[in-house]
């Protein structure tokens, strides 16, 4: 099993390891910016991710290696997540100045227990999460899940009860089984269908190249992944910082959307637990989640709060709220983004 197929979109318990929530709340008056030792010291800046560094963070990484953070005068530590690191308190006490969700869910989810932070970029236009089938029992649309049997990673029930409450669809119209990470119980006809990362190319090598696959975008449920976040502090006063950071990661990107190869190589080197041949076949896929239409109008890392006010309405109809819905805008700021407008780049 790959690092990328260990992960879902949300998972409450590494969400709210270690009172994540309460140290934030509590701590939400902290600055957390360290001063700068001298006009002449490039700024310290720590990235905290939730997961390891992977093909997600591709241009992020190209950032590092082409000199794009150097180039605003930051010095930029990325400090990788896993299956047992909280995102949220090195954030807000200071040990990071931003940080990054797999799926923006986690940030409506964080905003709703009273942490102080919010969604000013998103790196993926859709969430990577999917089913997949294949043509012996096709699953195209939403409608086609309808009397189908459905394996699913426990972690990731929410996305299917949210997706199925969102197109009026009867839970029980489904046969839902709990899967784990391994994509055979679709090829051994256990299940119609089955769950994962559409980034997770090794993993779902084994369904092979009949594999039909429906889009968590396609059935109708926003989402944004690899949402970058910070502190209602930081966006009110170091405004500048983030803007910097942007502008490096999004010309990052824009390099990687140029020379795909040359990034995964790049990628690779920085991170050599990631597999050179397998990275190459994945990176045209990663791409396509961060470039659309709307980046081509807009540029890369915008998003549209509709989305999110939509996603905040869904997931408080099936209880992911325990203390009660977000208000939406508690949850995002445009400000980063109209501040790098001219410098994102506008790539479709």
């Amino acid at each position: 099993m790959t690092e990328h197929g260990k992960r879902t979109i949300l998972d409450r318990r590494s969400v709210l390891k270690g009172g994540a929530f309460a140290l934030a709340a509590a701590t939400a008056g902290i600055s957390i910016f360290t001063p700068r030792i001298s006009k002449a010291d490039p700024a310290k800046v720590v990235i905290k991710y939730d997961w390891l560094m992977s093909n997600g963070q591709i241009g992020d990484i190209v950032a590092v290696k082409q000199g794009l953070f150097q180039a605003e005068d930051l010095e930029v530590e990325f400090s990788p997540g896993g299956p047992n690191s909280a995102t949220v308190p090195p954030v807000v006490t200071g040990q990071a100045q931003l940080g990054q969700f797999s799926d923006s869910a986690q940030l409506l989810l964080a905003r709703a227990s009273g942490v102080p932070i919010k969604i000013f970029a998103c790196g993926f236009r859709m969430a990577p999460f999917a089913f997949y089938s294949l043509p012996k029992s096709p699953i195209r649309t939403v409608q086609d899940l309808v009397g189908k049997r459905i394996g699913i990673q426990p972690t990731a029930r929410y996305v299917l009860d949210a997706i199925l409450l969102k197109n009026n669809i009867d839970p029980a119209s489904l046969t839902i089984t709990n899967i784990g990470f391994d994509m055979t119980p679709l090829t051994t006809g256990q299940v119609d269908a089955v769950t994962g990362w559409i980034t997770n190319t090794q993993a779902l090598s084994v369904i092979g190249p009949d594999r039909i696959d429906l889009m968590m975008k396609d059935t109708g449920l926003p989402s944004y992944a690899n949402v970058y976040f910070a502190t209602d502090d930081a966006l009110e006063n170091h405004a500048d910082t983030l803007a910097k950071v942007l502008r490096a990661i999004a010309r990052g990107w824009a390099w990687t959307h140029q020379h795909p190869d040359e990034a995964v190589k790049l990628a690779v080197e920085a991170y050599p637990q990631l597999d050179l041949a397998v990275e190459l076949k994945t990176v045209s896929r990663i791409l396509s989640l961060s470039f659309d239409a709307a980046t081509g109008r807009d540029g890369w890392g915008d998003f549209d709060p509709a989305a999110i006010a939509e996603q905040i309405t869904v997931y408080d109809k099936i209880g992911q709220f325990k203390s009660g819905a977000p208000k939406l805008e508690d949850c995002y700021s445009t400000k980063i983004l109209e501040m790098t407008a001219a410098d994102r780049p506008k790539i479709a």
